[in-house]
């Protein structure tokens, strides 16, 4: 899996650090993501697509590994 995200679609909501810590961040001054990991452990990895599920923003994008 490779995970992208679109800094400028971001709108704080914060729910992909909640959901998958290890892999997505906020920044302090406006929380907008992060990313830590643009390619998790298979052990993430659906933590990271409830995390693109549910980001109100679409911000997060997935692509799987071939």
């Amino acid at each position: 899996m490779k995970v992208t995200v679109d800094e400028e679609k971001c709108c704080g909501a914060g729910q992909c650090v909640l959901l998958a810590p290890e892999v997505f961040d906020q920044r302090d001054e406006d929380g907008i993501v992060i990313l830590l990991d643009a390619g998790p452990a298979p052990a993430l990895h659906p933590a990271v697509r409830e995390a693109a599920s549910v980001c109100p923003a679409a911000a997060i994008a997935l692509s799987e590994d071939a």
